[in-house]
């Protein structure tokens, strides 16, 4: 197989992937199975589901997991590489948007419907997976679990204690049996060794440096292990540290990056690249760009490093019923933090008339599916721009 070829179609992948995970991965079906056969669609459904297990962004995993496969780590680290590194050098570009109103004497105001926008793709993807995740009694239980906790404890080691919480309830609630079959494995334990070790001196760093670029670092690839469901997700504990605890950004300046990033192609985990340049806004254009690139790969390392580790290891690991028992735990209180962030952002934004019509008529469209999320992006700054 073609290297170049291979990643000339996973960068075609990369400018056309729009609108979260589930859009990538019709992007997916189409390029790299019906169009190239780099794999079947069966193969791609399994890639899905393993990623599905992971904490980290699922379509991301996904698609260095199908470099694995095709060319060994080295592919899938260009994999990586070729997908990512666009989306993030144009969040990172974004964060500049306040510097460059001040050097044109632009008024800002201009993406003022930014924010109720933002709560409009937020509010559609808290329904959309609560339909999915919400099937019985106990995910109803874990869904209201995850989102009162988050809305009323907004604290940092919330977000993993009830993630933790909603898959070991899964767990115990289950009438399966042999939930713990052993298969025989044989994992490379250095890549464990290496996930754990960034985590570990990510914060050691931090500790004795007091380097806010450290603290970016250890923030973002904690956000990186943490979180299952893809980049809407991750945004409840992005708001709560960067915005609510660190103060680093407003909650306009959050949502402004977080509305901007639905218009551009890539993983929606990009955004941590816009998130970490501004939370070193302050410090000069170098330091800047240099937590953009450290928030943007901090984030997708310990993703990519779990997938290094279990997809070799996949067919074993499919006979192992608790793993994806639990899964169901987790994603029923992944699907109330997205509904508890979509309730804050609201409350943020103001619910004045022309914020009200905006995210409204967002809901609408993206709903439809008739118009592109770029192009609902690029009517709300006209509109910012025209009233």
């Amino acid at each position: 197989m073609n290297r170049i070829s291979f990643l000339k179609d996973v960068l075609i992948c990369s400018l056309g992937a729009y609108g979260g995970p589930e859009a990538h991965y019709g992007v997916f079906m189409d390029q790299m199975v019906a169009k190239k056969k780099y794999i079947t669609e069966e193969e791609l459904i399994e890639l899905i589901a393993l990623c599905g297990l992971l904490p980290g962004p699922g379509s991301t995993q996904t698609i260095v997991a199908i470099g694995y496969k095709m060319g060994g780590p080295i592919l899938g680290f260009l994999t990586m590489l070729v997908w990512g590194l666009p989306a993030i050098i144009i969040m990172t570009a974004l964060s500049f948007l306040s510097e460059i109103f001040d050097s044109f004497n632009l008024n800002p105001a201009i993406l003022r419907f930014i924010a109720p926008m933002s709560a409009g793709f937020i509010i559609l993807a808290a329904y959309r997976i609560g339909k999915k995740v919400i099937h019985d009694p106990l995910t109803v239980a874990l869904f209201i679990m995850g989102l009162l906790m988050t809305y009323f404890v907004r604290r940092a080691w919330t977000f993993p204690l009830i993630l933790i919480i909603g898959g070991i309830v899964a767990i115990i609630s289950s009438k399966e049996e042999n939930l713990w079959s052993r298969p025989k494995l044989r994992p490379n334990w250095n890549i464990i060794i290496a996930f754990l070790g960034f985590a570990i001196f990510g914060s050691l760093l931090y500790g004795t440096t007091g380097s806010k670029l450290f603290y970016l670092f250890d923030r973002f690839y904690r956000y990186g292990y943490l979180v299952f469901g893809g980049g809407q997700v991750v945004v409840p504990m992005m708001y709560t540290d960067l915005v609510e605890i660190s103060k680093y950004m407003t909650g306009e300046q959050f949502l402004t990056g977080y509305g901007l990033v639905q218009g551009i192609p890539g993983p929606m985990f990009s955004f941590s690249a816009y998130a970490s340049a501004m939370s070193a806004t302050g410090n000069g254009v170098l330091y800047k760009i240099i937590a953009g690139f450290i928030g943007g790969i901090g984030i997708f390392l310990p993703g990519i490093l779990l997938i290094y580790f279990v997809y070799p290891l996949w067919e074993e690991l499919k006979a192992v019923k608790s793993i994806k028992i639990s899964l169901r735990g987790i994603n029923a209180v992944a699907g109330g933090m997205i509904s508890s962030a979509a309730l804050i952002i609201l409350r943020n934004a103001g619910l004045s008339i022309s914020n009200t019509i905006i995210l409204i008529l967002t809901i609408i469209i993206l709903a439809t599916k008739r118009i592109p999320a770029p192009l609902v992006v690029l009517g709300v700054i006209i509109a910012g721009i025209l009233f």
